[in-house]
């Protein structure tokens, strides 16, 4: 029996993936390669941390969180963990809640940088994501890390 050509293209690709996989191994050494070259070649600034936390605007239950709510936690919270600066993104984004469905709602992106491997920033960001959802009774807080070449 000839399987359809989907099929076998399907298969063929999983065949592969999984020869990849054996022969580079699935580690996070090609992502650390990636970054361990973007350090060297950082050349015009200083090599530093972007962190990126998603915060959504709806509870599970009850309001929205209000412009002034975020504020107040802008103020409040991220401004005396990070004082040498921040940036805000306003938008709107979805994500696959834990119940299975999509939920739509506003968000903010807050965009950190700060010292590579600072065990300061870490406690900060981490407890950043921790009051959040607390606060605003949230499932998560995303978090994205890169390593960017920064010039002032």
């Amino acid at each position: 029996m000839t399987l359809p050509i989907f099929v076998r293209s399907k298969w063929m690709k999983l065949g592969v993936l999984t020869a990849s996989a054996v022969l580079f191994g699935c580690s996070n050494q090609p992502a650390q390669s990636a970054v361990a070259a973007e350090t060297s070649t950082c050349t015009v600034g200083n090599q530093m941390a972007e962190t990126t936390l998603y915060f959504g605007m709806s509870r599970p239950h009850g309001p929205n969180i209000t412009e002034k709510e975020w504020q107040t936690f802008v103020d409040k919270q991220v401004t005396p963990r990070f004082r040498n600066g921040l940036t805000v993104f306003s938008g709107k984004g979805q994500w696959l809640g834990a119940d299975g469905s999509i939920a739509k709602e506003g968000s903010h992106a807050l965009m950190l940088i700060h010292p590579i491997q600072s065990a300061e920033s870490e406690k900060n960001i981490e407890a950043l994501r921790t009051l959040y959802k607390t606060q605003f009774k949230q499932e998560s807080v995303m978090r994205v890390d890169a390593t960017k070449c920064v010039s002032f």
